[in-house]
């Protein structure tokens, strides 16, 4: 059987505020007729006591002193008789009490009896108290005082009728709040449970409010925080997919174009449709885009290695002067064919803490980027030491690039020079993105700072060897 939670929230309210009333109204009632008797014993032996007072210091008989109190406590509905120590009853009337022995013995050894409701011993249902009344430590006899426990009742009555009439109130206000508050929580897991719809039904933007004053709040602001990054997983999801798809493109569109040239050399070979002259010619360009192909296939594979963290670094302090005079050595020879010059400058002290193989990596890679968008210009190549760190700067005059560009150069496949395909070098859009690979597996920083036709300056940060 299904019930809401509202109900439950209710019930259970409810069910404990009942309990907690019937405890407190009975411990109350039991506490008003212990209190009321008790004050009615404590007033009889006020009496008492000062009866037996006045008696022992009568001058007569005591009669006056008798007679007296019982004008005055026969107005307040009280009794009493004064008994020998042979229980026999000598005032007011004649007879003998009827004591229980346990009662005759307690009061003989000069205690005081209480009994707050007795209902069979007199006429009517009585509270009485016996008093001891001693001479000289010996027990002569006793004094009596009875007090009908009928208008103790009725108090008692009336005070419990007042008490339920406040339990009744209390209970209608008790389920009011109750129901108010049970609503309240509801609406707010509600709205959880409509959120959580929402979000299933692939709407991440839904959003509730929260706090952090109880565990709903709390659970609704982590609902949120689930949400954002449920919302920014979908998001690199799409961009991974858009990616993905643009890979693809990519790699299609560079393997198409050396594949359709091979194919087609090698089905003009077949068919004897190349002059014999131009036979190794074709065999060259066939040779020369397999080698592209090959290139990008490592590149790819470099890449990819990179991202896996499956480079193992050989870090080791490395003089850095030495290596940009290599670099400068190694890419002399197409620099001259653009007409360019690389200036080397660095200190002989300074020294980069690196894998050397990778180092040279980063540096051929952005030196031909410079030098491939520089014409008749200068590449320079600086090293210096900053704070707790290496920083090497390669600077050219070249064209420069669009400030929308300049974000993307580090994307997979991405050229900002679409003729860049003719290039020898870097022609497939990875060179960059190797080199931040890289840079980052050295704990280390690339920046790239450019200006349309002023030339761009990539700056390194290395940190030193702790």
């Amino acid at each position: 059987m299904k019930i809401r939670y509202i109900y439950q929230q209710i019930i259970s309210h409810i069910s404990i505020i009942i309990v907690a009333f019937l405890v407190l109204s009975l411990l109350f009632a039991h506490y008003v007729e212990t209190l009321v008797y008790t004050n009615k014993a404590e007033e009889l032996i006020d009496y008492g006591e000062n009866i037996i007072y006045n008696l022992e210091r009568s001058t007569d008989s005591g009669e006056q002193v008798l007679s007296q109190y019982s004008r005055v406590l026969s107005g307040r509905n009280i009794h009493y008789m004064i008994f020998a120590e042979d229980r026999r009853i000598i005032y007011p009337t004649n007879g003998r009490i009827f004591l229980k022995d346990e009662e005759w013995k307690r009061i003989q050894s000069g205690q005081t009896v209480i009994v707050k409701q007795d209902l069979n011993r007199f006429e009517q249902a009585v509270t009485f108290v016996l008093l001891p009344y001693m001479q000289r430590g010996e027990f002569i006899g006793g004094l009596l005082l009875t007090s009908p426990i009928q208008g103790s009742r009725e108090m008692i009555s009336q005070i419990n009728r007042y008490l339920w009439y406040a339990v009744i109130i209390a209970l209608a206000v008790a389920l009011l709040l109750s129901w108010l508050l049970s609503k309240i929580h509801v609406n707010r897991i509600k709205r959880l449970r409509e959120a959580t719809s929402i979000v299933s039904a692939g709407d991440y933007s839904v959003r509730i409010p929260s706090t952090n004053y109880d565990e709903i709040g709390e659970l609704a602001q982590d609902f949120n925080n689930m949400v954002q990054k449920l919302s920014d997983s979908n998001e690199e999801i799409k961009r991974l997919e858009k990616r993905r798809r643009q890979f693809i493109a990519d790699v299609s569109h560079e393997l198409r174009t050396p594949l359709t040239t091979m194919n087609g050399v090698i089905k003009g070979l077949r068919n004897n449709m190349i002059p014999e002259a131009e036979k190794e010619k074709g065999m060259q360009l066939v040779s020369k885009e397999t080698n592209r192909l090959i290139r990008l296939v490592n590149e790819n594979l470099d890449y990819e290695k990179i991202r896996s963290n499956q480079v193992k670094l050989m870090k080791q302090n490395i003089a850095l002067v030495e290596v940009l005079e290599i670099i400068k050595d190694q890419l002399e020879v197409l620099a001259r064919e653009k007409n360019d010059a690389i200036i080397v400058v660095a200190a002989e002290d300074i020294n980069i803490y690196a894998d050397y193989d990778r180092l040279v990596q980063i540096l051929i890679n952005i030196t031909k980027n410079s030098i491939q968008f520089t014409e008749n210009g200068t590449i320079h190549l600086r090293g210096k030491a900053g704070n707790k760190e290496t920083i090497i700067e390669i600077e050219d005059t070249g064209i420069g690039i669009d400030p929308e560009d300049v974000e993307n150069i580090w994307r997979r496949f991405y050229k900002a020079d679409l003729s860049r395909t003719t290039n020898p070098y870097g022609e497939f859009g990875l060179g960059l993105s190797i080199v931040k690979q890289l840079v980052l597996l050295h704990d280390g920083e690339i920046a790239v700072f450019s200006e349309k036709g002023k030339g761009t300056k990539f700056v390194i940060r290395f940190p030193q060897r702790a």
